[in-house]
């Protein structure tokens, strides 16, 4: 498979670890971080044309994306917070 670009360790370099350590221990933060996992691999496989979508159907789903990133980021840095 290709490089898919935006993945969530990749948006957040800083927070890898913290990312995987949540993932398995919280339970929300795992949905979470599996619905942008979904969202975008429905982007990349939109604009690679392998499932193509309309315009608006593919802005909406970029819009989902991009606020779970905040969401999560949020939780992260909150995560951060608590833990000094």
């Amino acid at each position: 498979m290709t490089h898919v670009p935006h993945e969530l360790h990749e948006e957040l370099p800083e927070f890898a670890e913290r990312i995987h350590a949540l993932k398995l221990s919280d339970a929300h933060f795992a949905r979470l971080a599996e619905r942008y996992h979904e969202l975008n691999r429905a982007i990349h496989r939109a604009e690679a044309l392998v499932e193509p979508m309309d315009d608006m159907a593919l802005e909406t789903l970029k819009k989902e994306r991009l606020a779970l990133l905040d969401e999560i980021r949020a939780i992260l840095k909150r995560d951060a917070a608590d833990a000094v």
